[in-house]
């Protein structure tokens, strides 16, 4: 008989996430389809890319610290909505999961377009019939849909099996530019010059490199899968973050040395030309297969944690009750169709414009909507220390005081526009939320989740 937990309602030997699957579930949200991109965006930066891509990975860690250290203190909380609502009450807790929730399920939306963009590689029609392709990304999003609602144990096991593949383009351009360089060839970065690094250009490519850092924080939304949450959820969490934030680091400096920089700045698949003169020239085609694979990860743990955020509003009374229902396995299947079903309205609705569009929408909501959150969880957990909820530590305050200011400043580099869209995005939700709470003002609020169906 296992033990029931009083946050879940259900067995605990139905949390089917041990440590590499949660760990997968981090490292797969992480890695999508940035990295195939990024060494080309980083390149007029020269050697400042590298010095962002420190700043980047530094304040990525110390977020990711804060929530490490909260799930380990608050393990049976359900993830960020709880450190919040512990810290200022069930009104800033709404506002940053819904705020959160639209961004995922927006997300998923352009990823899902993405996943199919690389597989036109060896599928020319799904790039040349708009609704062909925006039907196969529709079909993508609810094949993994189908697989969160039947089974997480499979949708972890699925994590495990495209995290492992995605690595593997990766290590492969750390490994030919440490051969080449280490067998005497010549670097085709251009020589490093104190003189030539600015604080403004380092500025800059760090705020590139956070659109691929963004995602750790999906193993606290699901920590009600997980077992051992106190334990399995931080270590996820920062070794997640921290091998995801070297290997960008290796990749990016390792594209550098291989291809000069003007070649490299305007190039649409950085990683390949690295090495196709040493590879050949079918790698491109291999790297948009590898590609394909990365961002369907992506898109599977999204897809699971798009199914937590309905769930835990409507525990807290933010949403309708039953969208709080659980199917017999435990699972949200409710809370995932729906998010689903929005993100099939946006992909349809955009069928007919452009990738690049819908992509520059995407990383404005996603990404400044993450920054509210980053922001609001590091003012957490010094507030729940100064209430004594939590046990004070000197590192914790010095790593949630960093987060802030880290927060601070990419989410002023994100834009007045990105700014107006997530406003815009929380407000719309407060009269829902008001909605909610005058409907069920006649009926005793829940404590504990809704029984399964």
């Amino acid at each position: 008989m296992g033990v029931t937990s009083a946050s879940t309602g259900f067995q605990a030997e139905t949390r089917p996430l041990g440590f590499w699957p949660c760990l997968a579930l981090v490292v797969g949200t992480l890695i999508g389809s940035g990295i195939f991109l990024l060494p080309a965006q980083l390149a007029p930066y020269g050697w400042n890319a590298v010095f962002g891509w420190l700043v980047t990975i530094g304040g990525a860690l110390c977020i990711a610290f804060v929530f490490a250290r909260l799930a380990a203190a608050i393990p049976d909380a359900a993830g960020p909505h709880a450190f919040v609502g512990n810290a200022f009450g069930k009104l800033a807790a709404f506002g940053i999961t819904w705020a959160y929730w639209i961004a995922i399920w927006v997300g998923n939306a352009a990823i899902a377009i993405a996943a199919v963009s690389y597989a036109s590689l060896f599928v020319p029609e799904l790039a040349e019939t708009p609704i062909v392709g925006a039907g196969a990304a529709v079909a993508l999003l609810w094949l993994l849909t189908a697989l969160n609602c039947v089974s997480l144990k499979a949708s972890g096991g699925f994590q495990l099996v495209t995290a492992a593949l995605k690595l593997l383009p990766l290590l492969a351009v750390i490994l030919v530019a440490a051969l080449v360089l280490g067998g005497g060839g010549e670097s085709q970065a251009p020589p490093f010059r104190a003189e030539e690094i600015d604080l403004g250009a380092i500025n800059a490519a760090a705020a590139i490199g956070l659109w691929a850092m963004v995602g750790f924080e999906a193993a606290a939304w699901a920590s009600r899968n997980v077992r051992d949450p106190a334990r399995n959820v931080p270590r996820a969490t920062l070794y997640g973050t921290l091998v995801v934030g070297l290997f960008y680091l290796a990749v990016t400096t390792s594209v550098m040395l291989l291809v000069p920089p003007e070649t490299l700045a305007a190039s649409n698949a950085p990683l390949a030309l690295a090495i196709e003169p040493y590879a050949g020239a079918g790698i491109a085609l291999l790297f948009g297969l590898f590609a394909a694979i990365s961002v369907t990860g992506a898109l599977n743990g999204l897809v699971l944690v798009q199914g937590e955020l309905p769930l835990q509003l409507a525990r807290d009374g933010a949403l309708p009750h039953w969208l709080g229902k659980l199917s017999a396995r435990g699972l949200p299947v409710r809370a995932q169709i729906l998010s689903s079903a929005l993100s099939t309205a946006l992909i349809l609705a955009n069928s007919s414009r452009t990738l690049s569009g819908l992509f520059v929408f995407m990383a404005l909501v996603a990404t400044a909507a993450t920054l509210i959150l980053y922001l609001v969880v590091a003012a957490a957990a010094i507030e729940l220390q100064r209430r004594n909820r939590v046990e004070t530590s000197p590192a914790l305050l010095i790593t949630a005081g960093i987060g802030i200011l880290f927060a601070l400043w990419t989410f002023y580099g994100a834009g007045f526009e990105a700014t107006g869209w997530t406003l815009a995005l929380i407000a719309a939700g407060f009269p829902i939320y008001g909605l909610t709470k005058l409907l069920s003002s006649t009926r005793p609020a829940a404590d504990s989740p809704a029984p399964p169906e």
